[in-house]
């Protein structure tokens, strides 16, 4: 199987942060924000690995700072690792005002996405091929969540 470099995963989305996506103080909606972050993680991990994905896991999320009424939400994801059948995908949260165009960072998440083919299997998916150092350090860093998640997973008992 072909590899494929983090560069040609990432996508970036775009959102204007509108009042059915607030709450009564007038921020976003954890949850709406969430959501798109989801969707561009699941945008990225198509675009690795050329199949339907789900998503199996997200790491804590921790807002930063708040994302307002009428702020510009930029949405970056790209896959840092991929095992067998499942991709760890970072995405990056940041709010733009729209009056100086400033950009601050609010969150960042680690969403893993499996592969599944039509019967709804996990299927195969193509290595990474980290290029860049930063590449490099991200896929190191997403080892390392790996084996946190499977340790917490080999802990829960039922």
């Amino acid at each position: 199987m072909e590899r494929r470099t983090p560069e040609a995963s990432a996508v970036e989305t775009t959102h204007l942060v509108l009042p059915p996506d607030t709450n009564a103080h007038g921020t976003a909606f954890g949850g709406r924000i969430m959501e798109w972050m989801d969707i561009t993680a699941s945008i990225a991990a198509g675009r690795h690995c050329r199949q339907a994905t789900v998503t199996a896991n997200v790491d804590d999320l921790t807002f930063e700072r708040p994302i307002r009424l009428g702020d510009i939400v930029v949405v970056r994801a790209r896959v840092n690792f991929a095992g067998k059948t499942s991709m760890e995908i970072g995405v990056r949260v940041e709010r733009e005002e729209r009056k100086s165009g400033v950009r601050e960072h609010c969150l960042t998440g680690y969403f893993t996405f499996v592969a599944v083919g039509t019967d709804g299997k996990p299927v195969a998916v193509p290595p990474i091929e980290p290029e860049s150092e930063v590449d490099k350090r991200r896929f190191q860093d997403a080892l390392a969540r790996r084996q946190v998640r499977l340790d917490r997973r080999a802990r829960k008992v039922i």
